[in-house]
């Protein structure tokens, strides 16, 4: 029997990180571009759902071709020949609230593909809205630069995708400004509403909405930490009629309210952030999203996929929804001057170290179990083989019940069964998988079993 005494306690790290990968990522991330990019996207004046889309110069239209172009062009500079970029439209008809016609939704999908056979089906997401919005959610012409709401997370996507294209990741990463957010988080719930009925195998989505101003009101300041929201009891299962209130009470029964896929993504990104001292790091927030407020990734939820929303710690209500003018001296309105650009590169940095050890880590293992077929003061668990080739052995974790994080892990090697000196009575375990450069999968939560 593997017990506790045999290990040697650690914190969430690989013995051997994979700095390279992530290294040559965070260098490519350039703060002068990400202006760049941002000024541009502010210069089509609006970029309003039901703007104007034939022209080159302004509109949603100018700026979804513009983000596509830039795609192809990261693409063609990287000799990425495999990427794919392409514009995915929704017709979603009028509904007398937010869509006054039927509108096109447009979302710029960019498809970075795995190169490892056995796991390049699984999708990583990093998203972010590039619609924008003035006063009036119906206002498709006054100037609405979106600057923070949302041109950061969209030029976020857009340094992320130079960054991974340099890389050749065991998994496919899809990097896809969605629009259609202001109106109704169209675009991304039409995207997750259409791969759930695929089939399509998404682990992950990071989106990223108003991630460029690390400061407050008030003289507040929080630069070197970005708010990670993910959702406890899952969406998904809530929705769906005769199995919601079993599965609550699994989950009441196991206390897993608080360890959603989701929920274990949230973590995932803090240990990344950790592992590689990253310039910002999640300040986990464990509810779904913000009070009065919806994002891109309530839509993937909805779908039953692992989603979390990345904001900044404090937000300007000011420089959100609002004409562009100036009250009483006061300057309104969500304006390029309002951002901080090495703010919106470290975001973005953290993105793509956690894209990448998604990307490159075995999958989560299957069918994880915590064995209570007896009274016992020690805690076996057990669980099925990662498939993947390059899969080198697992590790159980575990957490006083009172802690939000995976505090402790134990090394059982290649194996699929494992026990510790512990009592399951009085800890919070898991168990993940890791392969022979160090990549760490998600932590799987085990339901209670007999065997």
């Amino acid at each position: 029997m593997l017990t506790l005494t045999a290990a040697v306690l650690a914190l969430l790290v690989p013995t051997e990180p994979p700095e390279i990968a992530i290294n040559r990522a965070i260098s490519a991330i350039d703060e002068t571009q990400i202006n760049t990019d941002l000024e541009t996207l502010v210069g089509f004046g609006t970029r309003h759902t039901l703007s104007r889309t034939d022209s080159d110069v302004e509109g949603i239209g100018a700026a979804r071709r513009w983000l596509a172009g830039e795609f192809e062009r990261y693409a063609e500079e990287t000799g990425r020949s495999d990427v794919t970029v392409k514009l995915e439209t929704h017709i979603v008809p009028a509904d007398g609230r937010r869509i006054t016609q039927d509108t096109e939704i447009v979302n710029v999908v960019c498809t970075i593909p795995g190169k490892a056979e056995d796991s390049a089906g699984r999708l990583y997401y990093v998203i972010g809205h590039y619609d924008s919005r003035a006063s009036g959610a119906l206002d498709a012409d006054s100037d609405a630069p979106g600057a923070n709401d949302d041109g950061s997370g969209t030029v976020v996507c857009l340094a992320v995708a130079r960054a991974l294209m340099l890389q050749r990741l065991d998994s496919t990463v899809i990097i896809m400004p969605v629009a259609g957010e202001e109106q109704g988080l169209y675009g991304a719930r039409k995207h997750a509403g259409v791969a759930s009925d695929e089939g399509k195998d998404i682990r992950a989505v990071l989106s990223n909405d108003i991630v460029g101003d690390p400061s407050g009101p008030g003289d507040r300041m929080a630069r070197g930490e970005v708010r990670v929201f993910s959702e406890g009891i899952p969406t998904a299962i809530l929705a769906q009629e005769g199995r919601a209130t079993s599965a609550v009470r699994m989950m009441r029964a196991l206390s897993a309210e608080s360890d959603s896929s989701s929920r274990q993504l949230a973590r995932y990104l803090a240990e990344v952030a950790e592992l590689h001292d990253l310039p910002v790091k999640p300040k986990l927030i464990f509810r779904p999203d913000r009070f009065l407020r919806g994002g891109d990734h309530t839509g993937f939820n909805e779908a039953g996929f692992a989603a979390v929303r990345m904001t900044e710690v404090y937000e300007n209500y000011d420089h959100q929804h609002q004409d562009v003018r100036t009250e009483d001296g006061k300057q309104f309105g969500d304006l390029v001057e309002f951002v901080d650009m090495g703010y919106i590169a470290d975001v973005a940095k953290l993105n793509a170290a956690c894209a990448i050890h998604l990307a490159n880590a075995p999958s989560s293992p299957g069918n994880a179990r915590i064995i209570t077929a007896e009274l016992t003061n020690d805690t076996t668990l057990r669980w099925d083989a990662s498939p993947e080739s390059d899969v080198a052995g697992y590790e159980i974790v575990w957490r006083d019940t009172t802690s939000p994080v995976w505090e402790h892990s134990f090394d059982v090697g290649n194996t699929t069964e494992g026990t510790v000196d512990l009592s399951k009575d009085n800890w919070f375990f898991g168990v993940r998988a890791y392969d022979k450069e160090g990549y760490r999968s998600p932590v799987s939560f085990p339901i209670a079993a007999r065997e």
